[in-house]
């Protein structure tokens, strides 16, 4: 399981919401690409980055920092937020965007991943509240569980999903594993968690488990390391030495 540091960006601003709250949003930093460059010194393997603004609006009001962090590290970056056509995703591999997350579009188009897939790495990104997907910087409901959302996307072309579970994102109380754990078992595409993670042990606990010897690819932390509670090369060693 891989570590993705997030970088969630507002405004400009290095932020995280609770529980995908845009009124309950802290800011904890004004330089992104410094925070990026920290980030991959301690072993990153990985860079996840949100437009906050553009998942709202689909404005890409982010996409000039997104490009200066994708070219400030040399681990690769993967960009959610907005992307909702070719050419937003195409901009983004551009910068130097290694994968794009497609969440709104993805469930209003699935033909529309496919055309995206067709020309760069691509994964779907679901943000659930309990088991209904969100949509629209998790302001709206999308009408359909995850389980209905991952097959009709099963054949779109993407590598991964992201699953984001809102009730817990922010408040470092622990991941859904049982839901991750149902989530694993229903696709073949990559699984990358996102949401609740507080500490190495909530860390360890998603590295765990497992279905039918398959594991989660990856897990998406923010809050925990902004606030101290988790350490990236920590967790890094931690994570490598569970592999070996």
């Amino acid at each position: 399981m891989l570590l993705y540091p997030a970088i969630d960006l507002r405004g400009g601003k290095v932020v995280q919401l609770t529980q995908g709250d845009f009124s309950r949003e802290q800011i904890y930093g004004d330089d992104p690409v410094a925070v990026a460059q920290a980030f991959a010194a301690a072993g990153a393997p990985w860079i996840h980055t949100v437009d906050l603004d553009a998942a709202r609006t689909g404005e890409p009001v982010n996409r000039p920092l997104i490009a200066a962090i994708a070219a400030a590290v040399e681990v690769p970056v993967q960009a959610g937020g907005g992307v909702r056509s070719v050419a937003a995703a195409a901009a983004l591999a551009e910068v130097g965007v290694a994968r794009v997350i497609m969440g709104t579009a993805a469930l209003e188009n699935p033909d529309l991943v496919a055309a995206v897939a067709a020309r760069q790495p691509v994964a779907l990104g679901l943000d659930v509240r309990g088991r209904e997907v969100a949509v629209r910087g998790w302001e709206e409901r999308a009408g359909v569980e995850w389980p209905d959302a991952l097959r009709r996307l099963a054949d779109a072309g993407a590598e991964a999903v992201v699953i984001t579970q809102i009730e817990v994102e922010g408040l470092m109380g622990g991941a859904d594993a049982a839901g991750l754990m149902e989530v694993l078992g229903a696709t073949s595409l990559e699984v990358i968690a996102s949401g609740g993670v507080g500490n190495l042990a909530d860390l360890l606990a998603l590295n765990a488990v497992s279905v039918e010897g398959r594991r989660l690819a990856g897990v998406i932390v923010g809050t925990a390391l902004y606030e101290g509670h988790l350490d990236v090369a920590e967790a890094v060693v931690a994570l490598r030495a569970r592999r070996s």
